[in-house]
């Protein structure tokens, strides 16, 4: 597995890691000895980046991973984040980036982990409520005080980089990126480079679009984040289908999966990028792996470019309450 550093003097990652989101079934059932299984075939691979969230079922996805590492300890370098709130029975989340929340949620997410510092703290939403200075200033306090290795922000826009970074450098940038999703080439990707942060793209494979299997939306459970997507109801997901089916082609002619392809293609963008794809099964991690060792040459980027060009996606990345939270610069 090739390595690339996180963030501008900290330790080097492989080059691709894992989003552990589906660890708490986000995108249909599973257990935790399916999920140890990808973890133990992580560790195989040499991905040793491993994302999650206090929220990502409400814990179960940290407390998956802490019941791993204690046994398979001082491998995996660990990012989680918080800043997204859920009060009680409420169908809508709120953001809270106060000092004092953020504190008990890191207390609570390095409980769950069974660490005493994780490498990596996110802001997972902005809270408009509080200047992003004044939330870098806590972070600076976090990092301070041996709980953190670094920090950075989730979903955010290059001025708010711009200005967390005036106070403290960022250690890394995590937004939505890939072939299909790539609003990050407007400025962030750019930014990210320039000031030495490493970008985490999120979804590199299309929450299952770039798969040798197309996701089948009659088959989503009503909790599955793409149920309403736009990209996945009709008419919208039957024309993206057939806009793929060519990329996947092109895949196969290669001999590697539509997915080793696509993280293929965002290795080979600017910059330190670190593609987190998401995954609750050994075996897709294994084909999303296999992009560290593809090397795609001039000739076969500019036929991607050909096959799935900037903007090609049918429908809006997230729907108007998906969208509540993320920053907007374009």
């Amino acid at each position: 597995m090739q390595t690339r550093p996180l963030g501008k003097n900290g330790p080097q990652i492989g080059a691709v890691g894992l989003g552990c989101m589906s660890f708490a079934g986000f995108y249909g059932k599973t257990d935790i000895a399916e999920s140890h299984a990808t973890l133990a075939r992580a560790k195989d691979l040499g991905v040793d980046f491993l994302d999650t969230s206090n929220v990502y079922g409400a814990g179960k996805s940290e407390e998956i991973i802490g019941s791993f590492i204690k046994d398979h300890p001082n491998f995996f370098k660990i990012a989680t984040k918080a800043g997204i709130k859920r009060l009680p029975g409420a169908t809508e989340r709120t953001f809270d980036n106060s000092e004092a929340y953020l504190r008990g949620e890191l207390e609570g997410s390095l409980k769950r982990l069974g660490v005493d510092y994780v490498d990596l703290y996110y802001i997972h939403r902005r809270d408009p409520s509080i200047e992003i200075e004044e939330v870098t200033e806590t972070l600076v306090k976090f990092k301070q005080e041996g709980k953190i290795g670094g920090f950075g922000y989730s979903e955010i826009s290059p001025g708010s980089l711009r200005r967390a970074q005036m106070v403290h450098p960022v250690m890394a940038v995590q937004n939505e990126y890939s072939l299909w999703t790539r609003l990050p080439e407007l400025g962030m990707v750019q930014l990210c480079a320039e000031l030495g942060v490493t970008f985490v793209p999120f979804s590199p494979v299309g929450r299952g679009v770039f798969s040798k299997v197309m996701p089948d939306p009659a088959t989503f459970a009503e909790t599955d984040f793409r149920k309403h997507n736009p990209r996945f109801v009709e008419p919208n997901f039957s024309l993206n289908v057939k806009a793929l089916a060519i990329f996947n082609d092109y895949a196969a002619d290669l001999g590697v999966s539509p997915a080793t392809l696509a993280i293929a293609w965002i290795l080979a963008q600017p910059g330190d990028m670190v593609p987190i794809p998401g995954t609750r099964t050994a075996a897709h991690l294994t084909e999303c792996a296999a992009a560290a060792d593809l090397n795609l040459t001039a000739d076969q980027l500019a036929e991607i470019e050909k096959i799935l060009p900037v903007g090609f996606a049918f429908g809006s990345r997230y729907t108007h309450n998906q969208m509540w939270g993320t920053e907007s610069y374009c």
